[in-house]
């Protein structure tokens, strides 16, 4: 399968700013999009940001503006740059991608995978 690995979470001020990273490795073919998603205790997995390799970006509303997604497809790797931090942010931020493999060196499949996910707490 696909591994994700994300990193740069931690603990700053309102108003401040973190960057996130997440790696994809294995026997990868190809990624269509990479993305970023929370969730805060209590409620439910929620979408951040996303983009496809072709450099579209989609946002939540709630993060316009103030949170910038990009990628390097050379590295396999996707950030997410977030300034203007507020304490609603504070969640666990997960990576995931969705593209093609190899299981073996003759066939290709599908993936979709998920980080463990990076710690985000924003104090005000």
């Amino acid at each position: 399968q696909v591994q994700l690995e994300e990193s740069g979470g931690g603990l700053v001020q309102a108003g401040g700013s973190l960057r996130l990273s997440c790696a994809a490795s294995g026997w990868i073919v190809s990624i269509n999009t990479m993305g970023w998603y929370r969730q805060a205790p209590g409620n439910e997995r929620e979408f951040v940001a996303d983009i496809t390799s072709g450099g579209t970006t989609d946002y939540a509303d709630s993060v316009k503006g103030r949170f910038t997604i990009s990628r390097d497809n050379a590295k396999n790797t996707v950030y997410l740059q977030m300034n203007s931090l507020k304490p609603e942010d504070t969640a666990v931020y997960f990576c995931n991608a969705d593209g093609r493999y190899r299981p073996k060196y003759y066939s290709q499949e599908v993936f979709n995978s998920w980080g463990q996910g990076t710690q985000v707490t924003v104090s005000s």
